[in-house]
């Protein structure tokens, strides 16, 4: 199979986030318009630069929500839904018809309005009643505490060794958001908290699993060649992977639903693009769906920033920190800024984007040149997982 490459035609010249969190005095629309024209302010730019648009959100099926608010004239609007990968997916249909040489400019924005629903995650189904026998009784949480208890069986783990490593975990997520004024939750945890709070499915407490949030966020896309037009301090995309499972681990006796092999693909895929070898040694910096605790453990797995079994000791390490070798989730994650499915992938690339620039502010890593975002959805054993690498100019 011919695989392609990305790596370097394409440059971020502006994004935007909201302050994510329990936004009822802000519509969908409001927070489309203030995550666009932050990042308008940011590539020096005007709505009438804008050439095409991709829209990513779970709730709103229409692109032409999008043209209403932003006041966009008669553009190209294409709406995008791909379960937890919708904003980064939004973000590489975007990067792909700017390297196709359809347009210089694009934008790429992602929203969802969670809080008002009165429920968060995915919506199920798609159409598709079989789609609902991916949802098991209890929800995601009970499908990934599932992970959290193979996890434990496959490598030896006691709940009293392991439950320390994922609160060490949540503790790390929710000190980096006490440092990011758009998180929703900025309040440091201790440990203590962490392993003695209310548990949710078991082993997974109250601290292992994120909040439902609202937010958006958007970015400018435009060819290398012209980014400097913009702005000096451009990024450049180095590699895109997106894979797809077949419910392979829901049909598979053999599938150890101690991994996410969706993952594992799309790493593959975007390392091979970026020219990446040594994951752990090459990226500065990684934002991944930390949807509960679990999953961040698994993903250090997936990615190959360590082997199979070996995360939990990385985390005691502090491998994972933000002063540690590859900070992992600098700017609080999903832990601190809950999922608003449609956003959250694009507010990973805000954060990656802000700290190659050197403005991440108490969160900056020292001279970062490479930095990852990655997303997973919907359950262990199918979904969707999206990895994205973006980095400074060679």
């Amino acid at each position: 199979m011919a695989v392609g490459t990305i790596k370097d035609q394409i440059a971020i010249v502006g994004m935007g986030c909201v302050k994510f969190g329990e936004n009822w005095e802000q519509s969908a629309g409001d927070m489309m318009v203030d995550a666009a024209y932050e990042a308008y302010e940011d590539a020096g730019i005007e709505s009438k630069d804008i050439e095409a648009a991709w829209f990513g959100s779970t709730r709103i099926g229409l692109g032409e929500p999008l043209a209403y608010n932003l006041k966009l004239e008669y553009i190209p609007i294409t709406r995008v839904e791909n379960l937890c990968a919708t904003a980064t997916d939004t973000f590489r249909n975007a990067c792909f018809a700017v390297a196709a040489g359809m347009y210089d400019v694009v934008l790429a924005l992602g929203v969802e309005k969670l809080k008002d629903q009165g429920r968060g995650g995915l919506s199920g189904g798609g159409g598709d009643p079989s789609s609902m026998l991916m949802v098991p009784s209890g929800g995601p949480g009970t499908a990934f505490a599932r992970m959290a208890n193979r996890y434990m069986q496959r490598y030896g783990w006691e709940y009293d060794d392991f439950k320390p490593v994922l609160s060490k975990i949540a503790v790390k997520n929710h000190y980096n958001g006490s440092l990011n004024p758009k998180a929703h939750f900025q309040q440091a945890i201790t440990e203590e908290q962490a392993m003695n709070a209310r548990m949710m499915h078991w082993p997974l407490g109250l601290y292992d699993c994120c909040g439902v949030s609202d937010g958006a966020a958007a970015a400018i896309i435009t060819r290398a060649d012209l980014a400097k037009n913009f702005r000096d301090d451009y990024i450049l995309v180095k590699g895109v992977g997106l894979a797809v499972g077949a419910r392979q681990g829901w049909l598979r006796p053999s599938y150890d639903m101690t991994h996410m092999e969706e993952t594992v693909v799309a790493a593959r895929q975007a390392y091979e693009q970026a020219g990446i070898k040594e994951p752990f040694k090459e990226i500065d910096l990684a934002e991944v769906h930390d949807c509960f605790s679990i999953t961040e453990l698994v993903i250090m797995e997936d990615l190959g920033f360590c082997g199979r079994g070996e995360a939990p000791e990385y985390v005691k390490e502090g491998r994972f920190q933000l002063d540690g070798d590859l900070a992992v989730n600098p700017d609080g994650g999903l832990k601190s800024f809950g999922h608003p499915i449609g956003a959250s992938g694009l507010r990973m690339l805000y954060e990656v984007y802000k700290q190659m620039q050197g403005k991440a502010g108490p969160r900056q890593r020292k001279n970062p040149t490479l930095g990852l975002t990655h997303n997973f959805g919907f359950n262990p054993g199918s979904g969707v997982g999206s990895v994205t690498i973006i980095g400074q100019r060679d």
